[in-house]
């Protein structure tokens, strides 16, 4: 049995996907296991209802994604940012902040957010004389920002893997309530909290290293960060180049509302905001701005989307595959069992649990992590009475920052690679936001309260529920 697992180590190590390698020890485990693998590939392609329904979201919030990524969405957002926030201290570097948490939340990639805004900010603070290890800090700290707030494509995963981890899990004495549409909101606290965290600190290095500003206007003050509906109003009103900018930006500033409207409304379910959402995006980017072409370029942007779908769906796949192993094994049972022994409380089971996935968070990408970790943790939820919403944002939060630890951080790769710098003239640069995002994540963890989720739908009452009529009974 040891041999047929040493040689599919070594294929990994040689490169052979992730996917195949999941599948692959869950397959052999199950064969020795004397599990029939008929039921288990049954079980992986049996998605219907609301499953089939969120995995189906998948593919158009990436399509999206690409689009906007491909489209002048960032030169539009750091021109309105600049006029409501460039006069304060550190401006052009809160701006930043907020532009690449806008950006991330719908490209879903952390990594796309610094080759396609930081090529264009990175500039601005070395002309606007910021020291260059603070812009450098500022541009690739800054690319995982975002990943907490709804539609971010690893909240989207991270649903569907936990979801159906845990439903194999449930039983009537062990119930595990997780619905994917309540968790979207789950991060909105949490992610604004690190925005917020990350904007005082860079205020903090403008007044220390006297960056240059904007010139003042009251309502700039309003609108950033008093009083934003009439401060804005009052811009648009006075102010030409404000109107300008924000006037070009609104119809994909209204891309949240297209999203989270008619979700949280009731009016339609996720799969049906996702595909209006889609639709918008499209409208708006191909005959509104016409930055994208209809013809090669929108068939490359289709099939590097869908490369990344698949990759997706087969990592979710191999995930399903490898955890009904682990359901077999008892492995998730025994592990927590062997950390109920050890970690006696919450709190200390949290502490591990936040070490190990910052380390898994800077050695493998969100979404393998997502698929091979997430459904390890659902007995943690009984074993340890946490609430699955609050783990899932402690999760993603986890990785969003090992996307910046040394050395293996992809960001930090990635930062390198597009700005032509030495990675440990990244490593330094890094470390103030790194440390920010550590004590957001330690409030986060140890203060529940603000993970926020919408409440759960309304189920009519047992006895309200009428029974089916029997079938009639053959004479």
């Amino acid at each position: 049995m040891i041999l047929p697992l040493v040689g599919i180590v070594v294929l990994a190590l040689l490169g052979m996907p992730l996917f195949c390698t999941l599948a692959a020890i869950g397959l052999f485990g199950l064969h020795n296991g004397d599990v029939p693998i008929s039921n288990v590939i049954t079980d992986v392609y049996s998605f219907a209802g609301d499953k089939a329904d969120t995995i189906s979201t998948i593919p158009m919030f990436c399509f999206m994604g690409y689009l906007m990524a491909a489209s002048k969405t960032a030169q539009r957002l750091i021109r309105a940012a600049e006029a409501m926030v460039g006069w304060i201290p550190g401006g052009l570097a809160v701006m930043t902040v907020w532009v690449c948490a806008f950006f991330t939340t719908f490209t879903g990639a952390s990594g796309v957010t610094i080759v396609a805004v930081g090529g264009l900010i990175l500039p601005a603070l070395e002309k606007a004389r910021y020291p260059k290890r603070l812009a450098l800090g500022v541009v690739s700290g800054s690319g995982s920002v975002g990943l907490l707030f709804p539609p971010a494509l690893p909240l989207i995963v991270y649903g569907i893997v936990f979801g159906i981890a845990a439903s194999a899990r449930r039983t009537a004495e062990n119930p595990i309530e997780f619905d994917i549409d309540r968790f979207l909101f789950a991060g909105v606290v949490p992610g604004l909290l690190l925005v917020v965290l990350l904007s005082i600190y860079c205020i903090g290095a403008g007044i220390y290293y006297k960056t240059p500003r904007a010139r003042f206007h009251l309502w700039k003050l309003l609108a950033f960060p008093l009083c934003p509906p009439i401060g804005i109003i009052w811009g648009l009103i006075v102010d030409k180049e404000f109107r300008r900018a924000v006037w070009s930006l609104l119809p994909e500033l209204l891309v949240p509302v297209v999203v989270l409207g008619p979700l949280m409304s009731g009016l339609a379910s996720l799969f049906e905001s996702a595909a209006l959402c889609a639709l918008y995006v499209f409208a708006i980017e191909v005959f509104l701005y016409k930055d994208i072409k209809i013809g090669r370029q929108l068939l490359n942007i289709s099939r590097e989307s869908m490369t990344l779908v698949g990759a997706i769906f087969m990592k979710i796949v191999g995930a399903t595959i490898l955890y009904a192993y682990f359901v077999d094994a008892q492995i998730p049972d025994e592990l927590f069992k062997w950390l109920g022994n050890h970690f006696h409380s919450t709190w200390s089971f949290l502490l591990m649990m936040n070490l190990v996935l910052l380390v898994v968070g800077c050695l493998m990408d969100i979404f393998s992590a997502i698929v091979v970790i997430a459904p390890l943790l659902v007995p943690a939820v009984t074993t340890y009475h946490i609430d699955p919403y609050h783990l899932g944002v402690i999760f993603l939060l986890n990785l969003e920052i090992g996307y910046l630890l040394p050395p293996a951080g992809l960001n930090l790769f990635i930062a390198a690679f597009r700005f032509r710098r030495p990675i440990t003239e990244l490593y330094r640069a890094v470390v103030p936001f790194i440390l920010i995002m550590f004590l957001t994540l330690m409030v986060v963890t140890y203060v529940p309260k603000l993970t926020v989720v919408p409440p759960a739908p309304e189920r009519a009452p047992a006895a309200d529920v009428v029974p089916a009529p029997a079938p009639p009974v053959a004479p």
